[in-house]
């Protein structure tokens, strides 16, 4: 039996109001983990700080780093580029993180 198509509309709006559920949830707990390691505090553009974050998801991903936004270059995990921040980071900025996993 087929589905009428006001059901499938319903289901894809309920799975639309889950999603957006979801990526709120890990937003506020990247928002938190990033304000205790001190990026709050940090004056950077947006477009280096979403490279920053494309390194580091890469980084543990364990694979080939997707093109940064800002640089517009690849990485390979574990290339000497890789490692490598677009901005400063202030010493003892990476404290305080262990409490999420």
């Amino acid at each position: 039996m087929k589905k009428p198509s006001s059901k499938i509309r319903e289901e894809i709006a309920r799975l639309q109001d889950q999603l957006k559920q979801a990526e709120t949830r890990e937003a506020e707990r990247i928002g938190r983990i990033a304000l205790r390691a001190g990026l709050g505090e940090i004056e950077i553009e947006e477009t280096a700080l979403h490279a920053a974050f494309e390194e580091i998801a890469g980084r543990f991903r364990g694979g080939q780093k997707a093109i940064g936004a800002a640089s517009g270059k690849r990485y390979a995990a574990g290339s000497a580029s890789a490692g490598t921040s677009t901005a400063p980071v202030e010493a003892g900025a990476s404290q305080g993180i262990g409490g999420d996993a």
